[in-house]
């Protein structure tokens, strides 16, 4: 029996409510671990008890323009958020799993208010200081971490577009930084680039 959207939305908010009676809340998600280029984002969110985000789910579901859009509500609704991002430069030392956790601790700390309870998006859990457990699908069960999801999506995905303008000829503001086919020959045309992961590029760079 399928699920309408009201249904899924309010599935969503229940979710959140039976993990906001250990406390305050928190969710937590990251955006741009895969691509070839640019840093990894992370956010972190605390929604009020009261708010519905109408149309809220996994970012990688939803089109560019109702990211924008949800974007722009949920920074109006939220109690509290944090967007932060870990260079590429960095992915490379530390490697991106290492990164991804970086940003996301990153992303809670930079929280105006601190959480008494995190629910971070995935099955590793990046050792935040405060009480926290990991959702496997996450940003589709839990409003709190799919608002993050949107927030890191949109905040990595604006950047690598200005990024598109600085390093012209890579397509960055179509592909942006994931390892595509035209990806893939604008490199071989033009060589990498300083916002480039090195270490996602081995076999090409020797």
């Amino acid at each position: 029996m399928s699920v309408t959207e009201t249904e899924r939305i309010s599935a969503m908010k229940q979710f959140d409510l039976e993990k906001k009676k250990k406390g305050h809340l928190a969710g937590v998600d990251e955006a741009g671990r895969g691509p070839l280029a640019g840093p990894v984002f992370a956010a972190a969110v605390i929604l009020p008890d009261d708010v519905v985000i109408e149309g809220i789910n996994d970012s990688k579901k939803l089109t560019e323009k109702k990211r924008e859009k949800l974007y722009d509500e949920i920074c109006e609704k939220a109690t509290a958020y944090s967007v932060a991002s870990v260079d590429e430069k960095t992915i490379d030392e530390i490697n991106i799993l290492q990164a991804t956790f970086k940003a996301m601790r990153d992303a809670v700390a930079g929280l105006s208010e601190t959480p008494d309870y995190v629910l971070i998006d995935g099955d590793k859990s990046p050792s935040v200081d405060i009480a926290h457990e990991t959702v496997v699908k996450g940003d589709s069960k839990s409003m709190s971490i799919a608002a993050a999801s949107i927030l890191a999506k949109v905040s990595r995905d604006r950047y690598i577009v200005e990024m598109s303008e600085k390093y012209p000829g890579y397509g960055f503001e179509k592909h942006k930084g994931y390892g595509t086919k035209a990806h893939y020959e604008a490199i071989a045309e033009l060589g990498i680039c300083p916002i480039h992961r090195k270490t996602f590029l081995k076999k090409i760079i020797g």
